[in-house]
């Protein structure tokens, strides 16, 4: 697709969205198997779902363009599930793991929300005024997310930080 205009960034812009979601809702369930924090797995588990009405905002939007919302792959949400699938991969104490897993989903969700911003604005300025509500109701779901995370991080870095103080103590 030929980026000549506003309206082309913005379909750009959704597919890359799109993609993005897709790969993330396949990473989710096993985020959400290897967490121990209960908080954490319910939280997981919650944005999993909320992630496929993402997805289906997204198939609505593109519904309304006449465009697939395929045929975009998102190199960037490809990085930073690389990176998660690394620290999965280090064996890391469960404290520990949790803590990381916040921290990995919590740069998903800002990475995301950039997106969601900026299609958002696109939408508003192209006057898709159905699209601007469904993109900002997505993008607050995004930011609530993100502040259940930094609630629940709160008392998680504390659990893996006392890991720290007892490895000290041995």
């Amino acid at each position: 697709m030929e980026l000549d205009s506003l309206h082309a960034l913005y379909i750009e812009g959704v597919r890359d969205l799109y993609s993005a979601e897709t790969q993330f809702v396949k990473v989710l369930p096993k985020l959400q198997e290897r967490a121990t924090n209960t908080e954490l797995t319910d939280a997981f588990a919650s944005h999993s779902t909320q992630s496929k009405t993402h997805l289906a905002r997204l198939d609505t939007i593109c519904d309304e363009l006449g465009v697939s919302p395929k045929g975009k792959h998102c190199k960037g949400m490809e990085g930073l599930l690389f990176e998660t699938n690394e620290l999965l991969g280090e064996g890391a104490a469960p404290d520990v793991l949790d803590a990381g897993l916040i921290s990995s989903v919590q740069h998903v969700e800002h990475y995301k929300m950039a997106g969601y911003g900026t299609v958002r604005t696109y939408a508003n300025l192209l006057g898709l005024d159905a699209h601007e509500r469904l993109l900002q109701q997505t993008l607050d779901e995004e930011q609530a997310t993100d502040l259940l995370l930094t609630r629940i991080a709160q008392h998680v870095n504390l659990d893996a930080l006392q890991l720290v103080g007892a490895a000290a103590e041995q």
